[in-house]
C-alpha cells in the first residue's frame, strides 16, 4: 500500500499572492488586502465586532503605533502614486495622523482604535478615485 494514500499529507501553507504592478488594479488589490488585515482580520466572539492588526498591535505602547502609522502611510503613498489630488492626500494623511495621535494615549487610544478606522476611511477615498479615474480597475461583485 502506498504511504501517501493511507496518511494525509501535511497541510499546505496559506499563501497570499498580491500583484506587484503599478497599475490601478494591482494597487487596488494590495490596498484592499492591507485594509482587511489592519481593520477586519477576525471577529470578536460574542459581540460580533471585526478587529484587525491596527487594534491589536496598537496595544504595544510605542512600537505598535509606529508600525500601524507606517502601514497607514503606505496606503497614502500608493494613493500618491495613482495621482490623487493633494487635498485627498492631505485628508488621508490627516486620518492616519489623527489615528496615530489618539492611539498613542494609553487605554483611551486602544478603545479608540476599535471605533475609528482610518484605513477603512482611506480605502473608501482611494476606491472612489480608482472607480472614477481608472474604470478598467473596477471590480464587479455579484
Amino acid at each position: 500500500m502506498r504511504m501517501d494514500t493511507q496518511y494525509p499529507r501535511r497541510p499546505e501553507p496559506v499563501v497570499f499572492v498580491l500583484p506587484t504592478g503599478a497599475d490601478a488594479a494591482s494597487v487596488r488589490a494590495r490596498i484592499v488586502a492591507l485594509e482587511r488585515l489592519l481593520e477586519r482580520s477576525f471577529t470578536i466572539p460574542g459581540v460580533n465586532m471585526p478587529v484587525g492588526l491596527d487594534a491589536l498591535v496598537g496595544l504595544v505602547p510605542v512600537l505598535g503605533e509606529i508600525m500601524t502609522a507606517g502601514m497607514g502611510a503606505y496606503i497614502v503613498w500608493e494613493a500618491r502614486n495613482l495621482g490623487l489630488p493633494k487635498w485627498k492626500l492631505a485628508r488621508m494623511g490627516a486620518n492616519v495622523l489623527f489615528d496615530t495621535a489618539i492611539g498613542a494615549i494609553p487605554l483611551v487610544g486602544d478603545a479608540f482604535d476599535l471605533v475609528f478606522r482610518s484605513n477603512t476611511k482611506n480605502l473608501r477615498i482611494l476606491l472612489k478615485h480608482i472607480d472614477k479615474h481608472h474604470p478598467e480597475a473596477r471590480v464587479i461583485e455579484g
